[in-house]
């Protein structure tokens, strides 16, 4: 029997073109407490979404037409939605590379159903928050801070007026760099070097996406993210 749990039920989608490894995930996740539901490739999956959102969308990476990371990087730019990637890629610069394009967390195949549903708890968990963190706060000047601030641990985002917006492992690590150091510019070379990159091997055009997916993420939460660029240099947070 599923375990019992006050906690709503979490939806996940799985995106994985074998037919029998997508089966029995959305089985066991289904016998484990979980709404689980099966896509062969991107396009099913996209089709889904549009009607009807996942909280968590669990994602191979070598699927035919579209790859997993794609996927990823399109989650990001429209949605909060919890990510966790299953595949047998597990080539440190593999999952360096997951984790960068703003996965959860990074799972190599086979994978043990009891621990992908924890994973699965553990990134709802934080999901949790998101309703609350991610809504715009009416502004209350007692108690409201006069700055940006990481909260819980660099996982979320506070503006001035009280807004908060959850963040990806990736994300906490660029921002948390940049505010450690607010109102100076941070090079790229540093920036690749939190992300855990190697700057002689590093698209720095990766830098650029995300700073750009921030800022649209934040948009949308009614958030202006000071984050702006240094020609030729690199970032700022300028407050």
């Amino acid at each position: 029997m599923p375990p019992q749990s006050d906690t709503p039920q979490l939806r996940v989608h799985v995106i994985e073109d074998d037919d029998d490894i997508r089966e029995e995930a959305v089985f066991a996740l289904g016998e484990l407490g979980f709404a689980a539901t099966g896509f062969a490739d991107a396009p099913a999956f996209y089709r889904s979404f549009a009607v009807a959102p996942c909280d968590i969308a669990v994602v191979d990476i070598g699927l035919p037409g579209e790859s997993g990371l794609s996927i990823v990087a399109h989650l990001r730019t429209v949605s909060s939605v919890g990510v966790v990637l299953v595949t047998a890629r597990s080539a440190l610069e593999d999952r360096v590379l997951g984790l960068r394009e703003g996965a959860d967390a990074y799972l190599v195949k086979p994978v043990n159903m009891l621990e992908l549903a924890e994973t699965l708890r553990a990134v709802g968990r934080r999901l949790q928050r998101q309703p609350i963190d991610n809504a715009a706060v009416p502004e209350r000047p007692q108690q409201t801070s006069s700055a940006w601030t990481l909260l819980d641990g660099g996982w979320v985002l506070g503006d001035p007026q009280g807004r908060r917006m959850t963040l990806t492992s990736t994300e906490r690590l660029f921002l948390g760099c940049l505010i450690e150091r607010r109102s100076l510019t941070v090079s790229r070379d540093e920036l690749i070097v939190a992300l855990g990159g190697d700057v002689f091997d590093f698209d720095q055009h990766r830098i650029d996406a995300m700073a750009s997916r921030l800022r649209r993420k934040a948009e949308k939460l009614g958030m202006r993210l000071p984050v702006r660029s240094v020609r030729g240099t690199g970032y700022v947070f300028a407050t």
